[in-house]
């Protein structure tokens, strides 16, 4: 008997992450004295809040105890206000608090669907909801968006096309995670028509909901009406106030059946981290001013980005309206081989870039082979010598290609 046959069919087809594989590529790199500008994965360099981390400094109790299954109380009232103050009134039985966003995730997914039923994605997604759904025995069915269309959403009858009779629920993400788009309120609005008419449930990851640039506003689901019984948001501090360590998510409903069997998961896994929660309690002290500065910097961010690959030969790269990510299409015949050759085989006067391929990113098999994930997450200096050496990377690449693959 193989080893691999000793293990579980969830197991076997668990995928490895596209954000995280290249790590040891990147630790030989470092190894061999090459400095790496990571682009690869959405970590914040923008300090967090002190409010919160004031918090956290605080904290004297002798020990840290468990805590409700649902979340701290002072928390989800933290919680509650914060919602308030973007204008989505929300009760606090109706907020659950998770392990990150990943737990929310999977407790949603684990909630609404048996294993073997199908959840439409739109493609190129979250790389992560491969993973969860493969955990919970889901089968993701991807709706195609093209970068030619800046990766918005595709006719009502495309994505009614790909609904079958094991269809339970219609995942999201705007502003987008990796390509930094903004569905519209007449894109949400056709979602919400589907799920109506169709008896499922819209789920949105909301995670990067401040990050909306040039004007725009973010729609949430939460203000669609007649939806209530049929919408879940999954949400996190990680990107919004740079927590991503505290590992502290959240999950928005008010469909008290969903919720309910959402706490006897929560049960199961006891409670979320107690000592994140004391320090997050603090965000209601976060002074409005600093979201509008992070909100600013990272559109100065894509700016130095969308700049800097505006005039290469061959880059397909459309801006992006939101979150911190951009997803290029680039002349190349492979983009696993490249992010490989540029931790691997290149260097600018011994500084390298590390990018996430885009393949693992879609449920199609074929695609995102020319696309790349930047994430553009370090401060302007250290972003414009990353792109410098991307850039210079990309004309010395063997694989390169006369201009851009179509679809």
């Amino acid at each position: 008997m193989s080893d691999s046959s000793r293990l579980s069919r969830r197991a076997q087809v668990m995928p490895a992450s596209p954000i995280r594989r290249l790590a040891p590529l990147a630790a030989e790199a470092r190894r061999a004295g090459k400095t790496i500008y990571a682009l690869n994965i959405g970590q914040p360099d923008i300090p967090t809040p002190r409010a919160i981390l004031d918090r956290l400094r605080s904290y004297d109790a002798q020990y840290i105890p468990y805590g409700p299954s649902q979340g701290l109380p002072e928390f989800v009232e933290a919680l509650r206000k914060y919602y308030a103050g973007a204008g989505l009134e929300v009760k606090a039985e109706e907020i659950f608090v998770t392990t990150a966003g990943s737990e929310a995730i999977l407790f949603t997914l684990g909630a609404l669907c048996d294993p073997g039923d199908q959840v439409i994605v739109f493609e190129p997604f979250y790389t992560n909801y491969n993973g969860f759904a493969a955990m919970m025995g889901v089968e993701p069915v991807p709706v195609t968006t093209r970068a030619e269309d800046g990766y918005h959403l595709p006719s009502r009858a495309a994505i009614e096309a790909r609904i079958g009779p094991r269809t339970r629920a219609i995942l999201i993400c705007s502003p987008n995670n990796p390509t930094g788009t903004v569905y519209s309120d007449a894109e949400i609005e056709m979602l919400a028509a589907i799920c109506r008419e169709r008896g499922l449930t819209l789920v949105a990851d909301e995670v990067y909901r401040e990050f909306v640039y040039d004007g725009r506003k973010h729609r949430s689901v939460l203000t669609l009406p007649d939806l209530d019984q049929q919408l879940v948001v999954v949400d996190s501090v990680s990107k919004r106030y740079s927590l991503c360590g505290v590992r502290i998510g959240n999950i928005v409903c008010r469909n008290r059946a969903f919720m309910d069997a959402v706490l006897r998961f929560g049960q199961a896994r006891l409670c979320p981290p107690t000592l994140g929660q004391v320090a997050c309690a603090a965000l209601t002290e976060v002074p409005p001013g600093y979201t509008a500065g992070v909100i600013a910097e990272y559109q100065k961010r894509r700016d130095i980005v969308c700049d800097a690959l505006a005039g290469v030969p061959g880059v397909l790269a459309r801006r992006p309206e939101g979150a911190f990510y951009l997803s290029p299409r680039l002349p190349v015949d492979d983009a696993n081989g490249f992010a490989e050759f540029l931790l691997r085989d290149f260097a600018l006067d011994g500084e390298t870039v590390m990018v996430a391929p885009l393949d693992g990113f879609y449920a199609t098999p074929g695609l995102g082979r020319d696309e790349v994930r930047i994430a553009y997450v370090l401060e302007e200096t250290k972003l414009r010598r990353a792109m410098e050496v991307f850039t210079a990377a990309l004309a010395a690449y063997p694989g390169k290609i006369a201009g851009v693959a179509r679809r």
